[in-house]
């Protein structure tokens, strides 16, 4: 067989030779921090959102704080993947953290909602490097049998972030200001940055590449039209609009034109042999679906709280703790049987079906539910969710050549990401449409300065305008909300017996304990 001897990489000699030029520890512990202040930067902002409007005014922009940062931070993750398998993923690591760093600066020095919305937009286009480059590094730096455990680290530290974000979002406007939300990545970002630019050393050997530029523009243009579609319609505008339609339209012409780019490209951002590989294709699948899992079954069990149960807002984060400590412990627990056995295809297999069995508890939702039936089916699904993250990441590191761990490492938090946008878009939806029927239904009307409409959105009114509501009212909106849920979750389950199928079908390639 012939083979084709290409100049090497700094990040593949790296990776040939972590000890003699990479402090493993150092590293590791520096891309954690930085991957946890990206993945705050999601959620910490959306309880600090009324606050904001107060400050600032730009209620009908309010969306577009939390919509700017996750926009910006899909789009660019492909680009970033591609980036640091041909350059080297340690400028491009400074490249990000500078520009996520000076959007956190922007973003507390903010006076106005448009230019907060415009450095959430900075602030995601540097955020997406960092999820994409620190699981990518791990592929330099350690060998694969031994990624597993630390992949499970990662993903603990990305279902930390999904409830620990809101929780302390709440508490820096109560006890400093919302500037704070921000300001806080600069101590620790500049801390890590420094960490990972010591430990990190590459070998100064450069190659030329070509970068591929139209398919960059092409997959940007398809990955912004869904993530608007899906984010903003029908709240900003309806989707049979025009605004709608024309998403709608960009999207499927710019993926069509994506796939003809790819396959002529000579270095394609992604390319499409990828999805001839089993593992990709399967992972990138499971990725998709735990993406939808995740945040869309998420979203709602908060407004469930507060306005069913009459939880506060510090209270229903609270709640959310066993889904933390779910994954935590399985991440931890499937990240460890990794490294000692080299395998990985049951984990997705047992996550998705402890999955399934929460999210079919979760259609049993009601005021009358008791706490510790909620906390076990939010502790199995974080469980299941933790067996899946660092099986997908490891598992694609694992099939793919050297030289695109990094673009297989982004299309897997592409997938999720834009899986978790649609699922939250998609299921909002239909919980609004099924509780302004059910409340038109029941004929509900509410006097706090006067008559409420029908309470089609009760969603948004918030926990104290709801306690100033009738006793009899408040009990018929609880029941409404779960009623209005439980199909949410039947979707959902399903929707996990789909991923559940899916992984029947991966293929195990055994993890090697070395590189090579």
């Amino acid at each position: 067989m012939t083979q084709t001897h290409t100049s090497p990489r700094p990040d593949e000699a790296t990776s040939e030779r972590p000890k003699e030029h990479t402090s493993v520890g150092l590293v590791i512990g520096s891309v954690a921090v930085l991957m946890l202040l990206a993945a705050l930067d999601q959620t910490i902002v959306s309880t600090a959102l009324p606050t904001i409007v107060a400050d600032l005014g730009g209620l009908e922009h309010l969306s577009w704080v939390v919509t700017a940062y996750i926009l910006a931070s899909t789009v660019v993750a492909p680009l970033y993947g591609k980036l640091g398998d041909l350059y080297g993923r340690r400028n491009v690591v400074i490249f990000s953290v500078t520009l996520f760093l000076s959007g956190s600066v922007l973003c507390g020095l903010a006076n106005s909602m448009g230019f907060l919305i415009a450095a959430r937009a900075l602030q995601g286009l540097g955020g997406g490097g960092l999820f994409v480059l620190a699981l990518s590094i791990i592929g330099d730096v350690i060998p694969p049998k031994e990624r597993g455990r630390i992949q499970g680290v990662f993903a603990g530290v990305f279902g930390v972030s999904s409830v620990a974000g809101p929780l302390l979002g709440g508490w820096f406007v109560d006890t400093l200001s919302w500037h704070w939300i921000f300001y806080i990545n600069l101590p620790f970002g500049a801390l890590a940055l420094a960490g990972f630019v010591f430990g990190f050393k590459p070998l100064g050997c450069r190659v030329q590449h070509k970068v591929d530029y139209a398919g960059a523009l092409a997959l940007t243009l398809s990955l912004s039209s869904i993530v608007l579609l899906t984010a903003l319609g029908g709240k900003e505008f309806g989707l049979t609009s025009p605004i709608g339609l024309s998403l709608m339209a960009l999207f499927l012409i710019s993926t069509l034109g994506f796939i003809a780019i790819e396959q002529k490209a000579s270095e394609p951002i992604l390319p499409i042999s990828l999805f001839k590989m089993n593992v990709f294709t399967i992972t990138s699948a499971i990725s998709f679906v735990s993406g939808a899992l995740m945040f869309g079954a998420l979203t709602f069990i908060p407004v469930f709280l507060q306005m069913a149960k009459g939880a506060s807002a510090t209270q229903s984060g609270l709640q959310l703790i066993p889904m933390t400590f779910g994954i935590l412990t399985a991440s931890t627990i499937s990240g460890q049987y990794m490294s000692r056995t080299g395998r990985y295809r049951l984990l997705p297999v047992i996550g998705l079906s402890i999955a399934v069995v929460a999210l079919v508890s979760l259609t049993r939702l009601s005021p009358e539910m008791h706490s510790w039936s909620l906390w076990l089916s939010l502790a199995g699904l974080g469980m299941g969710m933790g067996c899946i993250f660092p099986v997908v990441t490891t598992a694609v590191q694992n099939a793919v050549p050297r030289e695109q761990i990094g673009t297989a490492t982004a299309a897997g938090l592409m997938f999720r990401q834009v899986g978790g946008s649609i699922a939250v878009a998609l299921f909002g939806a239909l919980f609004a449409s099924r509780m302004a029927t059910m409340m038109a239904e029941a004929n509900v009307e509410a006097t706090v300065d006067g008559p409420a409409g029908g309470l089609a959105n009760v969603a948004e009114l918030g926990p104290q305008i709801l306690a100033q509501l009738p006793e009899a009212t408040r009990d018929l909106i609880g029941q409404t909300i779960s009623a209005a849920l439980h199909p949410i979750y039947w979707i959902a389950a399903a929707l996990a017996l789909v991923g559940l199928i899916m992984a029947v079908f991966l293929r195990e390639i055994p993890l090697r304990s070395r590189e090579g």
